[in-house]
């Protein structure tokens, strides 16, 4: 019974602080470098995934479906990093660490909904290539703009959906200790286990959301590759699989960078909070800078379309 009370809020008057402290990086000595390092690290970011978004609205050749789920993570990556980093700094910089309760409510949501939808985002990506590789005789059957844009919708929806009810079992918890969040952002684990009433609903709700937004994308990607191995396996030669295999080389790279410094996270939970803190803010800020380098330089569609608008502007200037 206390479980559904706690998760429905029936006949409970919840203890709601005026603000939360963040505390994240307090301690750790010439921090104030790392915050110029994530200044430029969001510059980049935002410069990049603007150039990718606006190369892929204005060259009408970047019409395939795959540019649907491309230009898609450009925005997420532009809009993650605008949520998160300039706040960070606004946090730590300039040591304005209480953030009211509802603000940091709205930081989560904006913090949590951007960094899943990366994670989607490279599922869709995923599922391009797969389809590519192993069914290129049905891929433009298969793989169509609307299908795409239906795919990037329901996951759009699926993640603003669980994101609001994590939101909303948050607000059934009671804050009457410590309103301290040892962490670089309203983080969702470390808001829960401070409440002091049963917070078990958010627990069990936290790990589902892990398991459906990190493990089970990273478990299909996976499945993805093998099978895209497996069918390259059967190429007649050589030279035909690297042809194919390259058309894969930037969203492996992708995959890589997003999942890689996350289950490094993973593993270094049980050492020094300040190692993992500093470990998760890089695999937030440091994806949506690399995801527009990595798409210009090993997409060949996007790096000829990029030549293509430089030698017109530069043509329009000689022209004026």
């Amino acid at each position: 019974m206390d479980f559904f009370n706690s998760a429905l809020g029936r006949n409970i008057t919840f203890v709601r602080p005026a603000y939360f402290i963040i505390s994240g990086f307090i301690g750790i000595p010439n921090i104030k470098f790392y915050y110029v390092f994530l200044f430029f690290v969001y510059i980049v970011s935002v410069l990049g995934n603007t150039a990718v978004t606006v190369v892929i609205y204005l060259d009408h050749n970047l019409r395939a479906p795959k540019y649907i789920a491309v230009f898609n993570l450009a925005l997420v990556d532009l809009f993650g990093n605008s949520a998160l980093v300039p706040k960070l700094l606004d946090i730590f910089l300039f040591n304005h660490h209480n953030i009211p309760y509802n603000d940091c409510l709205t930081f989560l949501f904006f913090c949590f909904t951007c960094l899943s939808m990366q994670s989607l985002n490279l599922v869709a990506l995923a599922y391009d290539r797969l389809i590519a590789i192993m069914y290129p005789l049905h891929y433009q059957v298969k793989v169509t703009h609307r299908f795409m844009f239906s795919l990037i919708a329901s996951f759009w929806v699926f993640i603003i959906t669980v994101v609001l009810v994590a939101i909303g079992l948050l607000t059934r918890l009671s804050f009457c200790k410590s309103v301290v969040i040892n962490s670089y952002f309203c983080d969702h684990g470390p808001m829960y286990r401070l409440a002091c009433n049963d917070y078990t609903p958010s627990s069990l709700f936290g790990t589902m959301l892990t398991v459906l937004i990190l493990w089970l994308p990273l478990l299909f990607i996976l499945i993805s590759y093998l099978n895209i191995g497996y069918a390259l396996s059967k190429v007649a030669t050589v030279q035909e699989r690297v042809k194919a295999f390259k058309t894969c080389t930037a969203h492996l790279s992708l995959v890589t960078i997003y999942f890689l410094p996350i289950l490094m996270a993973f593993t270094m939970s049980a050492k020094h909070p300040n190692a993992r803190i500093i470990n998760l803010s890089l695999t937030s800020v440091f994806p949506p800078m690399l995801n527009p380098i990595i798409y210009v330089l090993q997409t060949q569609e996007i790096k000829e379309s990029v030549k293509k608008l430089l030698k017109i502007r530069k043509q329009s200037r000689i022209k004026v």
